[in-house]
């Protein structure tokens, strides 16, 4: 069933198309023989780019170099179509992916080829909450993180499942790495003007919502609204998400996560970061529309992000166990051993104040939810958690990075004095 306005319970009840949304069918690519300096003009060359969309190419056995009894899957050097972010799906999402998960990329402009890269193989913790509709569509796969990688049109894979302990190899056997593993390469597409945008969905919504002043007649312990680059402004395809938007009653928390796609990327790619995303969310992962519900860059540029409005309480798909009445804001990066960004952390801290001041919530103070179900904690159990979190503090993850999460201190104080409190 599909509605607007519709309300969501503490369990994070949400409503999802029953429209199911195209797998893209695997690229017609080759194996490539050309060294790994190889330039664009002696390279082998593939079908037309045609930008936006996604190539699914299915892993198989490699049976070369492994050691024995090891399971490893992948793909050798090919040539592709152009994509500039990667990551790897598999059916089940409850199956999670023990083991290593490495890929390395030719870029387009230089064809040099890349270092290995590790991508994140839990994250699971990054979804709907468990029994609601949009985690029981059917569509929804297990998957790693998404990597940001650039304009590129070479890929390798490997995937190792991990050894098991010696103590732990009397235990009945789990299934060495879960089955219908995928590559995913996603093409975000070209920014979209925001005059044909706006005529497109026949909507006079801008593309930047501009920042708006204090007033003097606001309600105490409030903060004005921060600009915010809507999704027009940031070129959403809104045909590929499912129709109508889900609500939930407030916002209590704002759960604070990385995007974990890594560093390399300027401001000005910025929202083909954001639409990457988009695309793997929706047409990789199966889920109704993009999880978080906003996006923060390393230069403070504010994203919209889940549709449904940007003053209105969307129900996301960012901690599992504890969308409902929350809130997900996303830094695209990775903040494991790198330091956000002062400019970040100050947009995070406006957003905050902002979003939080609309329900009457101290950024610096602690309030109640009830978990939907998780590895921290039960479903229907009251958890006492700060206003501003991170996404540990819901589930047992990295999410948002050691260096991002000790930035949490901050983030809350800066709020609390943007409320004026």
């Amino acid at each position: 069933m599909r509605g607007f306005g519709l309300l969501a319970s503490s369990t994070g009840v949400t409503c999802a198309a029953a429209l199911a949304l195209p797998l893209a069918p695997p690229a017609a690519a080759t194996a490539s023989s050309a060294p790994p300096g190889a330039s664009s003009a002696t390279r082998p060359q593939v079908a037309a780019h045609a930008p936006g969309g996604t190539q699914s190419l299915p892993l198989t056995s490699l049976a070369q170099d492994r050691a024995p009894g090891v399971a490893e899957q992948g793909l050798p050097r090919r040539d592709v179509r152009h994509f500039s972010l990667v990551g790897v799906v598999w059916d089940d999402p409850a199956t999670e992916l023990h083991g290593r998960v490495e890929v390395r990329t030719r870029a387009t402009a230089t064809g040099t080829w890349s270092d290995w890269r590790e991508l994140d193989a839990h994250n699971r913790d990054h979804a709907a909450d468990p029994g609601t509709t949009e985690s029981t569509s059917g569509r929804v796969r297990g998957a790693t993180a998404p990597l940001w990688v650039g304009d590129s049109d070479g890929v390798e894979v490997r995937v190792r499942a991990e050894t098991a302990p010696e103590a732990a190899r009397t235990a009945p056997a789990r299934p060495r790495l879960p089955g219908g593993l995928r590559l995913e390469l996603v093409d975000p597409g070209e920014d979209v003007p925001p005059s044909a945008n706006r005529a497109r969905a026949g909507s006079g919504e801008p593309a930047v919502l501009p920042a708006l002043a204090n007033r003097r007649n606001a309600k105490p312990h409030t903060a004005p609204r921060p600009r915010i680059t809507t999704r027009r402004g940031w070129g959403a395809d809104e045909k590929l998400r499912d129709k109508g938007f889900v609500y939930t009653k407030n916002i209590r928390t704002v759960f604070v996560h990385h995007s974990d796609t890594g560093n390399n990327y300027r401001c000005s790619q910025a929202p083909s970061v954001v639409r990457g995303i988009y695309r793997y969310h929706v047409n990789s992962l199966g889920w109704r529309d993009l999880g978080y519900n906003f996006l923060v860059d390393k230069c403070g540029n504010i994203y919209e992000g889940r549709a449904g409005g940007v003053s209105k309480p969307v129900l996301g798909a960012h901690t599992l166990g504890f969308n409902s009445q929350s809130m997900g804001v996303a830094v695209l990066g990775t903040y494991s051993g790198r330091q956000p960004s002062s400019a970040a952390l100050k947009a995070i801290a406006r957003l905050t104040a902002w979003k939080t001041g609309q329900y009457g919530m101290n950024p610096r103070g602690k309030t109640y939810l009830k978990s939907g179900g998780g590895n921290l904690y039960p479903k229907g159990k009251k958890v006492r958690i700060n206003v501003v979190s991170g996404h540990r503090d819901g589930f047992a993850t990295n999410c948002p990075g050691k260096k991002l999460y000790a930035k949490l201190g901050t983030v809350r104080a800066k709020a609390a004095a943007y409320q004026g409190r």
